[in-house]
């Protein structure tokens, strides 16, 4: 045996390691594919300080001062009124659903108060269920509220010295950021692992060649699924309460909604998820395949879903990719109902969003499906 090192035996290695990468597509894939991922999410989608944060405004005389008022928030950029006559009723009902980031409450002798000088306030609600989202809107409110008061009722006219702005952090007026992460850590969690232990399931039965006496069984494929996905199922629930009883006993997050609902919620995801990583693993030969397979839906569900960075900074196009994901709609209904108390009406979206994956990726599951070895 020729221990002395030999630069024609590493060549033939290089070689042969080469022709390996160049078959495992999968793997070459990924080393290219992950990189340029994490470059394009990280340099384009990712955005610390949300603008344009949707607004409702209440305000029973749409004078001159809160017209300025609304005009000045608006060219913070950081406001958008999507809602500009709500009334009380619909403006609550929109935080709650999460569709505005604030309520903007200007009370009916706003503007006479200014005009004669008095202590005049306007009142501003906030959705703090993620305290980074709100923080950069309200830092501008008193700067930018009182210049244009002082702009529109004229130096020597009025003043707005007493102008105070009232500011309401709703749902969690501490800015304890745990509220927001434990609840989202939930579906992030069962999200690693339900899609990578059931992606991984069927592929090491290819691997160990026990696939061949699967397929000899008398089962269809319907049947052959749910042996593999509910005994996962049984595994996300433990995980579930461990997370939920966690949340309330270590960081004391507020469960203000119904326990019934977040567990509907909470079964659909794994649902979906399970059956995700059985869809995987039909396109799995290996269980290297298949974490790598997990690893490349896991990182842009990640960013982009609202759990580590404000889904309202990102641009259209970011969000829209956000959108085909379920963890971003599990994010929305167990936050709301934890934290907001949101009845069912206020999630029917996020609840149906996640049905809907369930069944799509049942039926993909199910036609991918081969009872061959091919």
């Amino acid at each position: 045996m020729n221990r002395f090192f030999s630069l024609h035996r590493l060549v033939a290695l290089l070689i042969k390691e080469m022709i390996q990468m160049r078959r495992d597509r999968v793997t070459f894939a990924m080393m290219l594919g992950v990189p340029l991922m994490q470059l394009m999410l990280f340099g384009f989608a990712i955005n610390t300080d949300p603008k344009a944060l949707p607004a409702a405004l209440v305000s029973p005389t749409q004078d001159r001062y809160t017209r300025a008022m609304v005009t000045a928030l608006e060219l913070t950029g950081y406001y958008r009124f999507i809602a500009p006559n709500a009334t009380e009723g619909e403006a609550e009902d929109l935080i709650s659903r999460g569709e505005v980031a604030f309520v903007v409450t200007v009370p009916s002798d706003f503007g006479r108060r200014i005009e004669r000088g008095d202590h005049a306030s306007i009142l501003i609600e906030a959705d703090a269920t993620d305290p980074s989202v709100a923080s950069g809107a309200i830092s501008t409110l008193s700067t930018v509220a009182n210049s244009a008061l002082l702009r529109e009722a004229g130096q020597g006219q009025a003043s707005s010295n007493g102008l105070e702005i009232i500011v309401h952090r709703r749902y969690n007026p501490e800015g304890i950021t745990q509220y927001n992460i434990v609840p989202g850590l939930l579906g992030v969690i069962l999200q690693l692992t339900m899609v990578m232990m059931t992606a991984m399931a069927l592929t090491r039965e290819v691997e160990r060649g026990t696939m061949e006496n699967l397929l000899s069984m008398p089962a269809n494929p319907l049947e052959i699924m749910l042996g593999k996905v509910v005994p996962y199922l049984i595994v996300g629930a433990v995980q579930v309460v461990v997370v939920l009883v966690s949340a309330k006993l270590v960081f004391n997050v507020p469960f203000v909604g119904s326990l019934s609902l977040v567990l509907a919620g909470v079964f659909v995801l794994v649902l979906a998820l399970v059956i995700l990583g059985y869809l995987l693993s039909t396109v799995s030969r290996t269980q290297m395949q298949a974490m790598q397979l997990t690893f490349f839906f896991f990182l842009p569900s990640l960013l982009l879903s609202g759990f580590m960075f404000p889904y309202r900074g990102m641009p259209d196009w970011a969000q829209v990719i956000g959108e085909i994901f379920p963890l971003t709609h599990f994010l929305r209904l167990i936050r709301a109902v934890m934290l907001k108390g949101a009845d069912f009406s206020a999630v029917a979206g996020p609840f149906f969003a996640l049905v809907l994956f369930a069944f799509g990726l049942a039926v993909l599951a199910l036609f991918r499906f081969r009872k061959t070895l091919d």
